[in-house]
């Protein structure tokens, strides 16, 4: 039981954040399409394929629940719940999950929202002058939004390499690993 537990509990971690991690780090770049060197032709980089990204993240991140589930479910039947590299792996985790919650997610969706406004921009008359006025410093603070998701995001993929870490060298562990 305790290998079928530990199957799942990997194949969960892979398939889940896995997807979570790409397409949260390509995000910030394809929510702010960029004319230039990056992307000469400008077909990719549009606030569709950020709308999908974000939905693979918010997708995932809901079956993502598995891996924690799976990961005590097995921490149980080995016996090693108590252990240091277990209770910092599931801290880690914890803040992981936080951080997808509380600030990538919510971000993205604002990014978004400012990426539909500025799509917006046009119209007639004096409203159009106004926004028309007012996209430069939107695509500024839009630019900065991303970095800060981006570097966000850059820690929540980071927080899980060192899981993945303390999962395969586990500090301590008596079984020669």
């Amino acid at each position: 039981m305790t290998k079928l537990l530990l199957s799942l509990h990997v194949l969960a971690s892979i398939v889940t954040i896995g997807p979570i991690t790409v397409a949260a780090s390509m995000f910030p770049r394809f929510v702010t399409p960029q004319a230039g060197a990056d992307d000469p032709s400008g077909k990719e980089r549009t606030p569709a394929t950020a709308a999908l990204l974000h939905r693979i993240c918010r997708v995932y991140a809901a079956v993502g629940v598995a891996v924690p589930v799976f990961g005590l479910a097995t921490g149980a039947r080995m016996g090693v719940l108590g252990d240091s590299w277990l209770i910092v792996s599931l801290i880690l985790t914890t803040v992981a999950a936080a951080l997808l919650l509380i600030a990538i997610l919510p971000g993205q969706e604002r990014l978004l929202a400012q990426s539909a406004g500025t799509a917006a921009y046009g119209g007639e008359g004096a409203a159009a002058e106004t926004a028309t006025a007012n996209a430069p410093r939107t695509a500024t603070a839009s630019r900065s939004a991303a970095a800060r998701l981006a570097m966000i995001t850059g820690v929540f993929n980071l927080l899980w390499a060192v899981v993945v870490v303390l999962m395969i060298v586990r500090p301590g562990s008596t079984t020669g690993a």
